[in-house]
């Protein structure tokens, strides 16, 4: 997370911001009326043990960086050829940080919405009253 979010978590309201130590909240597929596609990994288990990747490297973009890896030491002294996986690989990289950056502001703008929506309903019942 960059510089932006640091600031915006010590200048918003603790209940407005989601704890990214904790899973999300709300429900996955909560606005979404045809459904989102659930996010499978490629490599299993095994392959990923396989290729002795750490734990901090088992992410969605493993099986990409299991084809890196093997290209390297194919091709050990001279790597050009490994350049399409490697851009593969950091592309995935990528897609996954702005998946879980778009999922952190999801689940931000929810608990926004949640607030909202409880003073609203809070105000509507004094004024009944």
């Amino acid at each position: 997370m960059g510089v932006g979010y640091v600031y915006s978590h010590y200048r918003s309201p603790e209940d407005q911001r989601p704890n990214f130590f904790k899973p999300p909240t709300f429900d996955s597929q909560y606005g979404f009326v045809q459904g989102r596609k659930e996010r499978e990994m490629v490599a299993t288990q095994q392959e990923m043990e396989d290729a002795n990747l750490p734990m901090r490297q088992r992410d969605y973009c493993a099986h990409h960086l299991i084809a890196l890896m093997k290209c390297y030491h194919d091709r050990l002294p001279w790597l050009p050829p490994c350049e399409h996986l490697k851009h593969h690989y950091d592309d995935c990289q990528h897609d996954d940080w702005l998946i879980r950056m778009r999922e952190f502001e999801r689940e931000k703008r929810l608990l926004q919405r949640a607030k909202r929506k409880k003073e609203k309903e809070s105000l509507e019942k004094d004024i009944g009253e």
